[in-house]
């Protein structure tokens, strides 16, 4: 099973997949029927997903906001990592695309820990309560509002916190200034825009399309 990676040399995508831990048979069947989809590219490889499923342990989160749940694979994996009295909240604007994935945390036991919510992802992180407290994000959603994330979920960052951001090296083409594409330019915005936010710490991982874990800095 192949990670997504668009810039890596496929010898050594294919070395990294296959010295992975791999998907349960819950996932693969996830995986294949969303590859089967005519957008099925915007699935996150098994590699990242791995990843995230050991951060999610690691941190132990009490709540994880997702942004971009898509057929709900990434959901599903953060999910089974929690412990049974966290929660997940998943925004997406498609009841298309999340159908997809609902049987599937059915079956993995993991649906009642899942909050799904439908519209735009914006207006779901301005209802949450003034004193939420995330432990986890994960954004991987329309790359024009990356920003405006970013700086919603920020303030409700637990200090032993992290956010995700997926594609931010978007196939490499963020290098290219000469590339000026809609959302090329957004993830450059971002991707400046955070490294230059001295409330956080930033790091590029050279996972799936590029993974940027982002904490807090100490005292702020």
């Amino acid at each position: 099973m192949a990670s997504v990676s668009n810039f890596m040399d496929e010898t050594i995508a294919a070395y990294l997949s296959s010295h992975t831990t791999q998907p349960d048979e819950i996932e693969q069947r996830l995986i294949r029927e969303t590859q089967t989809m005519a957008d099925g590219i915007m699935q996150i490889g098994h590699a990242q997903a791995q990843f995230m499923t050991m951060l999610t342990a690691l941190l132990k989160p009490k709540l994880i906001v997702e942004i971009g749940t898509f057929t709900g694979y990434s959901t599903l994996v953060m999910a089974k990592a929690l412990a049974e009295d966290a929660k997940l909240i998943t925004c997406d604007v498609s009841t298309e695309w999340t159908s997809v994935g609902r049987p599937y945390w059915e079956e993995a036991g993991v649906a009642d820990r899942i909050d799904l919510r439908i519209g735009p992802a914006s207006e779901t992180l301005a209802a949450f309560n003034s004193d939420t407290v995330v432990d986890l994000a994960f954004v991987d959603a329309d790359k024009t509002g990356y920003v405006d994330y970013f700086e919603q979920l920020v303030p409700m960052l637990n200090q032993r916190g992290v956010i995700l951001v997926d594609n931010v090296l978007w196939s490499g083409r963020v290098a290219d200034n000469e590339n000026q594409q809609e959302d090329t330019v957004a993830l450059r915005k971002f991707n400046s825009h955070v490294v230059a936010d001295h409330r956080v710490q930033v790091a590029i991982l050279p996972i799936g399309d590029g993974l940027s874990m982002i904490s807090l800095r100490s005292g702020s």
